[in-house]
């Protein structure tokens, strides 16, 4: 069972190659524009070439949902980048499309593949903060809009095996839910 998800393990780990050499902020901004886009790639192309066009629709409206509301947080709340480039630093987009394609991932194909893509999203949060893009709040809120957009619109393609985070007054949780 794991060796079918070799190679979209591979796929998203070759996008993080360069990190090793990043030192510059243009270097890290390269590294986030890798990041996002190979997860944005993966999300949408696993579904189709696994012929499971439900999926790929799954994660199109994850990424749409996730691209709105960071588009109208951006219109609506001006907090300038740390670069001092514009007043569109609050959320972090590339962390938004990037938690959104990587929770998609998980909920439809599992941890298999979510792990991995997880990587690669906290790597693109990371180097947004690293490139001067982006401060610590705006990264949590773009990965907190993606993940919550994920949740939303990803059903499980195996639902035989499901882990649920849970937040209440009381705490949070992991349930793992398993059925045969």
């Amino acid at each position: 069972m794991f060796s079918r998800y070799i190679g979209s393990f591979l796929i998203l780990m070759v996008s993080t190659i360069p990190v090793a050499h990043a030192l510059s902020d243009k270097k890290w901004e390269n590294i986030s524009d890798i990041g996002v886009y190979s997860l944005l790639g993966t999300a949408l192309a696993l579904p189709a070439v696994r012929d499971d066009w439900e999926g790929t629709r799954q994660a199109g409206y994850s990424i749409l949902l996730a691209s709105g509301v960071t588009f109208v947080g951006k219109a609506l709340i001006n907090e300038e980048r740390p670069d001092k480039s514009d007043n569109d630093s609050f959320p972090s987009g590339h962390t938004t499309r990037a938690f959104a394609s990587a929770t998609t991932l998980h909920r439809r194909y599992g941890w298999e593949i979510g792990f991995p893509a997880y990587a690669v999203a906290s790597l693109t949060g990371g180097a947004r903060v690293a490139a001067d893009k982006h401060y610590w709040h705006d990264v949590l809120a773009g990965a907190a809009i993606g993940i919550a957009s994920g949740w939303f619109f990803t059903d499980a393609y195996d639902d035989q095996v499901q882990l649920t985070p849970w937040v209440d007054t009381q705490g949070v949780g992991l349930n793992l839910t398993m059925y045969w």
